[in-house]
């Protein structure tokens, strides 16, 4: 299965802008490279311009869901298409969208883990229901947002129902980026299953963001990685049978006694 994430710099406040930068990148790399999915960023359609989010999302002329839908649909591609903020029953939502190649929205989820240390708690609702899993091409997937990455009880839960991949979806700051690349391998070893991130990259309101997208395979190793300050596509294949003979290598679930925890 080939993987194609779009580690970007997010115009702050320009859905409009931010979509045109989608596509191009979308239609290049679908020509080029044929993926079976792609992958965005955290909040790629405002960045985190956090205290005129509403206006900005009410102002937008276009819906982005039926964007996404329409561009799945033409180039004939799965899509974990990062996160947006979405505005629903008076309040905003940082919310994950994952669509087949028919342009279907088959997956979301709201990012339930909100960061204190960028105020987004103040601005944002955390999302209300557990993460599920989602099929593409008829294997199981995941998706988590950014901070959500810190709590392995999440990443777990998915693993527990057969996920094989997890996809991690950020606007992820430089100041913490050891974090960001050690939790992913620990989140892929114990999990045993395959870890794609796609982040962003440049500066907004004093925050540098870290770039480091990643693809790491079930046994903790880096397949794929990129730079810390360009924009550039994250490439790789996954061998998804790995899931199966590692976890049997490795019975670490077979192996548990959660009664004992």
């Amino acid at each position: 299965m080939k993987i194609a994430s779009y580690q970007m710099d997010i115009v702050p406040g320009n859905p409009s802008e931010n979509r045109k930068k989608i596509t191009m990148w979308a239609e290049q790399v679908c020509k080029e490279q044929k993926p079976d999915i792609l992958v965005l960023p955290e909040m790629w359609t405002t960045a985190y311009t956090l205290p005129t989010l509403e206006k900005i999302i009410r102002e937008d002329e276009e819906d982005t869901e039926s964007f996404l839908k329409q561009l799945a649909h033409k180039l004939n591609v799965n899509m974990v298409a990062g996160s947006i903020a979405v505005w629903e029953d008076g309040v905003i939502y940082n919310r994950s969208l994952v669509l087949n190649r028919k342009g279907d929205m088959i997956h979301t989820y709201d990012k339930m883990h909100l960061v204190p240390m960028l105020d987004e708690h103040l601005y944002l609702k955390g999302g209300n229901h557990s993460a599920k899993v989602f099929e593409l091409d008829g294997r199981k997937m995941g998706v988590i947002i950014c901070y959500d990455l810190r709590f392995p009880e999440l990443a777990r839960s998915l693993a527990l129902q057969g996920v094989e991949v997890l996809f991690v979806v950020a606007e992820w700051p430089s100041a913490r980026a050891g974090h960001w690349e050690v939790l992913q391998q620990a989140r892929a070893i114990e999990n045993q299953l395959f870890v794609v991130s796609c982040n962003r990259i440049g500066t907004y309101d004093g925050v540098e963001f870290a770039g480091r997208s990643m693809v790491i395979n079930p046994w903790g190793d880096i397949l794929s990685k990129a730079s810390s300050k360009e924009e550039e596509t994250v490439h790789a294949t996954l061998s998804l049978d790995d899931v199966k003979r590692i976890r049997k290598d490795v019975p670490v679930f077979s192996s548990r006694v959660p009664n004992l925890y």
